[in-house]
Order: C-alpha cells, then structure tokens, then sequence
C-alpha cells in the first residue's frame, strides 16, 4: 500500500446526521417505519481519541479480505498500543504498508488478507514503526 494522502482531523465542529434507532436486517427483510427518531454525531462515533487521530488513504489490494479496498480511507490511532490482530499503519524501510499484526513465538509478522501476497517477517535489520492502530473504516459505495 503507499499512501496517497494523510489527513489530520483538526475540525472540530461535528457531523450529525439522523438516525434510524433499529437494526437493519442483512438477512430477511423486516418492516421499518420512516421517522428518524434522533441524530447520531458521525464524529464521535469514528474518532475516540481526536488529538491522535488521523485518515490515510489506502492504495493498493493487499486487504481486500478484510473489507479495505483501493481508495478507502482509513481512521488511525496513534495512541493505542498495537495488539497481536490488530490492523495497523505501519513503516518499513521507509514505506507504508496497511497490513494485520500477527505474533507467533518470538517472531512478529505484518499479514496481508489477500491471498496473492505474502505475510513480511519484521527481521532485527529492517527499519520498522508502528504508527497507529486502524479503528475505522471509511467507504464510498458509489
């Protein structure tokens, strides 16, 4: 993945769209009505932790598995501490890469969710940052 954009969320002014209080079914249908019963801040429900949160926008197919897909835009934390499974933004050797942080043993990997690509052993001679855990996920449909 390279990075195409960074994007620091400085605004702090909210996003407040309504809000439909019930769940959608993904299986069979089920009888809504059309009132929106209140709003829901889009702000706070994407971004906890706002001073150390930032979008990057993804380019490239290494984690389609996981739902990120070429020219979505990811939500980062840089202040959450990277756990085993997490999807993390991190650097290697001066490059970007999206990518799930897996464990075993002693040896750390960076695991791509596409088949077509290979998992990276982080080795004692690459220079490797983390620089946030990816929290959220942001897609255009159309």
């Amino acid at each position: 993945m390279k990075v195409t954009e960074i994007l620091s969320i400085n605004d702090t002014s909210a996003v407040s769209l309504p809000y439909f209080e019930v769940s959608v079914a993904a299986g069979n249908p089920t009888y809504v009505s059309e009132s929106f019963e209140s709003t829901i801040n889009v702000s706070q429900e994407l971004i906890k932790n706002r001073n150390s949160t930032f979008c990057v926008r993804v380019n490239g197919q290494s984690m389609v598995d996981a739902g990120i897909d070429d020219g979505d835009l990811l939500i980062v934390d840089k202040s959450l501490p990277a756990a085993n499974n997490n999807i993390i933004l991190a650097v290697i050797d001066g490059e970007f890469t999206v990518k799930r942080l897996y464990r075993r043993d002693d040896d750390l990997y960076l695991q791509p969710e596409n088949k077509n690509y290979a998992p990276i052993k982080i080795t004692e001679f690459m220079d490797f940052r983390i620089w946030g855990v990816v929290t959220g996920l942001i897609k255009k449909l159309l």
